[in-house]
């Protein structure tokens, strides 16, 4: 069995001070991704014995950024999509393994009063490109904060939230076409009428004891991985993040 873990610690630095090593350690992933790291090279020192460790920093000080900590050392290692545009913020990490691809990423959001809905979109068909393209070699996960509730049930508040960022009508409709290309919410797959189940939770109006949340935190994958999944779990028992840690768990012999 291979445990991947996905997790947007909104601020590794930040993190790491509120438990972010005890629980990567309880987790013992094979793989682990985090998202919005915030950091530049040489702002931290992690000590993660058996682990090899991919950074991808934002230009931007402070800003976005993705890392991968892996037991399985890959066969080789790409930051972005190829796109100038798109990898400046430090989004994309892909790792090349022997049966397949792992892409963690961390989507733009589309930010309040929508300001970067434009942007997004052309974001959203890129990656998609991107995506395909990968997987016409082989099998791909692609894993990350993806800044998008897909369907009503996964957030607490649809009807109030249905012009916010996140929850769109063009984001979601591009989340679609993402699916439709030939990959698996990995969470729906396990769950398909599974409600309350949410991946972040604004810091506001105490929602997150209320789990008045939203799950746009997710392992994608490609269809011919789906006799290769074992589980799917959201450990919204974790704290420490804005966001909780996800998780997959597929076969070895992917």
């Amino acid at each position: 069995m291979v445990k991947l873990i996905s997790w947007n610690v909104n601020g590794l630095r930040a993190c790491v001070k509120k438990g972010f090593l005890d629980f990567f350690g309880q987790a013992d992933a094979d793989i682990f991704c985090v998202q919005e790291t915030k950091l530049q090279e040489g702002q931290i020192t992690l000590e993660l014995d058996g682990y090899h460790q991919y950074w991808n920093y934002a230009q931007r000080k402070g800003y976005s950024g993705t890392a991968v900590f892996t037991k399985i050392k890959p066969i080789g290692v790409e930051n972005g999509i190829g796109i100038d545009e798109h990898d400046k913020e430090g989004r994309v990490i892909t790792l090349e393994f022997e049966e397949y691809y792992l892409v963690n990423v961390y989507t733009p959001n589309s930010q309040r009063g929508l300001e970067r809905l434009d942007y997004r979109m052309r974001w959203e068909d890129d990656f998609r490109d991107y995506i395909i393209r990968l997987g016409r070699n082989k099998p791909v996960v692609v894993c990350g904060d993806l800044n998008v509730a897909h369907t009503e049930i996964d957030l607490k508040n649809p009807t109030s939230n249905k012009k916010n960022a996140g929850f769109t009508n063009e984001e979601r409709e591009k989340f679609t076409q993402f699916l439709d290309s030939g990959l698996i919410d990995s969470f729906r797959f396990f769950y398909p009428d599974k409600k309350d189940a949410y991946t972040w939770w604004s810091y506001m109006f105490s929602a997150r004891s209320r789990n008045a949340g939203w799950r746009i935190d997710y392992f994608c994958v490609s269809c011919n991985l789906k006799t290769r999944l074992l589980s799917a779990s959201i450990h919204n028992e974790i704290l420490g993040s804005d966001h909780c840690p996800v998780e997959l768990c597929i076969r070895k012999d992917c």
